[in-house]
């Protein structure tokens, strides 16, 4: 068991630390707190834990659906444009104006982690093919080594997110605030990029749902 739980995190790692919206966030958000990086993990465990579960219990049929993909990614692709163009007018406001608050000051790490969570079709994906044999794998030795797995990839995301808040916070504390302004302009034109993405991986479905 401890060989496969071994195998199990060093497979997860290749999932949680892809570059994604999470990690826009992380770095946004850790401009401003160090510690804000362990609130969305949180905030990501609170939609992952039931998502191990429920693949666990046999759910799994219902995410391979397309609709399903195509419905999150379309809610996706909305949510990320609209903090992806947030956190651009936030950093133009501060550039404008110094007393300005910055865009991550009036949000919540916790919700930012759960529903950037909630709304990403990939981590469905991950879930439903890469997550679902390690589950199976792990059921092989009983539920008990599902709830250490599920533990054990959620530990990982936490380590990631807190060192991605860790080092952007120090990065803001030694070059200020126009570290902060750059930071929030890039991780603004990220997340309109991946909603981009998300909508345009879930037009052809949709048309096909259509016809």
């Amino acid at each position: 068991m401890w060989a496969f739980l071994i195998e199990a995190v060093l497979i997860s790692l290749s999932g949680v630390i892809a570059p994604g919206p999470v990690t826009a966030v992380c770095v946004g958000h850790g401009s401003k707190s160090p510690h804000a990086g362990v609130a969305i993990a949180v905030g990501h465990g609170i939609v992952e834990f039931p998502l191990i579960f429920g693949l666990y219990l046999g759910v799994g049929a219902v995410l391979g659906l397309p609709i399903v993909a195509t419905v999150v990614g379309v809610l996706g692709g909305v949510v990320l444009l609209w903090m992806g163009a947030g956190l651009l007018r936030g950093a133009r406001a501060q550039v404008a104006d110094d007393s300005a608050p910055m865009p991550m000051d009036q949000s919540s790490p916790l919700v930012a982690g759960l529903v950037l969570s909630a709304a990403n079709p990939y981590l469905l994906v991950w879930w439903a093919t890469v997550g679902t044999v390690l589950i199976m794998r792990a059921g092989e030795f009983g539920v008990l080594a599902v709830v250490v797995l599920a533990v054990a990839h959620w530990t990982c995301d936490l380590v990631w997110c807190y060192l991605l808040s860790a080092t952007a916070f120090r990065g803001g504390q030694l070059l200020g605030d126009r570290f902060q302004k750059i930071l929030f302009g890039v991780c603004g034109v990220f997340l309109l990029f991946v909603g981009v993405r998300f909508l345009a991986d879930a037009a052809p479905k949709i048309f096909a749902l259509l016809v």
